[in-house]
């Protein structure tokens, strides 16, 4: 067999001109239009057999470019981001295809990722770890704020609405939550921002000291937790807090702990405040009055965590592309089911402790936020402040920089794993609110 070249499968009428022509039980589909994509001997004949062996409704497996093997995620129910990466020639039903694009709407953008989320839901999506094919030349990701991009607005709207339909059809979408949360009990200060830092020597001071400096009518602190420092981060910030009484150092006693759990020490500790208010070791608040405009956000909505607007700049915080992060795909109707399709919520994240210290964070060092923002979204409100109040910066030494595949592969598996339990817990709560 020989696969069907697509220009990319983005539009209806695209997949309604393939599964016309279909003549055969199974369609191969080469889903870029690079002229390279070789297929080894024998590889769609496994691919077949795979397929009958485990009823699947779509099949993909690893390939070589280059003489290394790229290696591609299993696909789990949680695997639901419109940017997974299943390769540049998959293998579909044509008869369950042909059934889902009949009652597709006429999507300009989102027709394929409509078709896989569908296709999951009529057999499984298998995973052949084994390269079958040859591509020589690998396609660039998408950005990993593609999504953010006001530029990509008419795409973004597409594809959510493809997954919000998902979400309906598998039983999985939540009605928004607008109770008010009680934000009683004795807190030592209204508000405490949260650095976790391990080895930032040439950055942490500039993020304490954007704390320090915020102008506020309430009082607030600083809990830096120092997860056992290496490079004299420890004695920059012994130093620091012995000039202000309003930077708490913690040194954590366990040594296992990632960024999550050195969250979960300064939400369990006895200085932290009413409001755990998050900045990076890398990072700057934008003004002095960040501080005051989130906490003035908590207490007019009585929503358990507010999410801020963030500017991405280079390490002399000169902006860089795509500039002003703020996450305007958010709805308040629709924000927590869509969060699911994406791989982030915004900065500054700042919670009602009372219940992040409930909840607590996975302990981990990547993707911690993203699932406490899962879990807070399916329980509680939340409320979003679109103006910029942070300023990310991007430089080498960051945690996420230059990443390897295998390395991005394993986060994103991660997330992809978070979101399948996530799907299963909101799958529950719907069940429990019929009965």
């Amino acid at each position: 067999m020989t696969p069907m070249i697509i220009a990319g499968l983005c539009s209806t009428a695209c997949l309604r001109h393939i599964v016309e022509e279909a003549v055969a039980p199974w369609l191969f589909l080469q889903t870029d239009s690079r002229p390279d994509v070789e297929a080894s001997a024998g590889a769609m004949d496994r691919m077949v057999r795979v397929a009958e062996e485990t009823d699947a409704a779509m099949v993909y497996s690893d390939y070589f470019s280059h003489d290394a093997v790229c290696c591609l995620n299993d696909c789990l129910e949680g695997s639901v981001r419109d940017d997974f990466d299943f390769g540049p020639l998959v293998m579909v039903r044509a008869d369950a295809l042909k059934e889902i694009v009949e009652s597709m709407p006429d999507y300009n953008h989102a027709a394929w990722y409509a078709a896989r989320l569908s296709l999951s839901t009529v057999g499984p999506i298998v995973h052949v770890p084994e390269p079958l094919y040859s591509v020589g030349n690998v396609a660039e990701c998408g950005g990993q704020f593609d999504y953010v991009n006001p530029r990509n607005r008419e795409v973004q709207l597409e594809m959510e609405q493809a997954f919000t339909a998902y979400l309906r059809q598998t039983g999985a979408w939540i009605a928004p939550r607008h109770e008010e949360i009680d934000f009683t009990g004795d807190y030592p200060v209204e508000a405490s921002v949260v650095i976790p830092v391990k080895n930032r020597v040439s950055t942490v001071g500039d993020a304490v000291r954007s704390a320090l400096a915020q102008e506020t009518d309430f009082d607030y602190n600083v809990i830096v937790v120092d997860n056992h420092s290496t490079d004299g981060t420890t004695e920059l910030l012994r130093e620091m807090a012995s000039q202000s009484p309003r930077l708490i150092h913690i040194v954590p006693e366990s040594m296992t702990l990632g960024i999550g759990g050195c969250w979960n020490e300064a939400l369990c500790s006895k200085y932290c405040g009413r409001f755990a208010v998050q900045l990076d070791s890398d990072d700057l608040y934008s003004s002095t009055s960040v501080l005051s405009a989130i906490v003035d956000c908590f207490r007019r909505n009585h929503c358990a965590m507010v999410v801020g607007s963030y500017k991405l700049t280079d390490f002399n915080l000169e902006t860089i592309p795509p500039g002003v992060i703020d996450h305007r795909e958010w709805t308040d109707d629709n924000g927590p089911n869509n969060l699911l399709r994406i791989n982030g919520m915004g900065a500054p994240r700042a919670f009602f402790t009372g219940i992040a210290r409930n909840l607590r964070f996975p302990n981990v060092s990547y993707g911690e936020d993203y699932a406490m923002a899962l879990r807070i979204t399916r329980g509680y409100p939340v409320k979003r402040i679109y103006d910029v109040l942070y300023l990310c910066r991007r430089w080498e030494g960051n945690s996420d920089a230059s990443l390897t595949r295998e390395k991005a592969n394993r986060f994103n598996y991660y997330k992809d794993t978070l979101r399948s339990w996530e799907l299963s817990a909101r799958r529950q709560l719907n069940r429990c609110l019929d009965v």
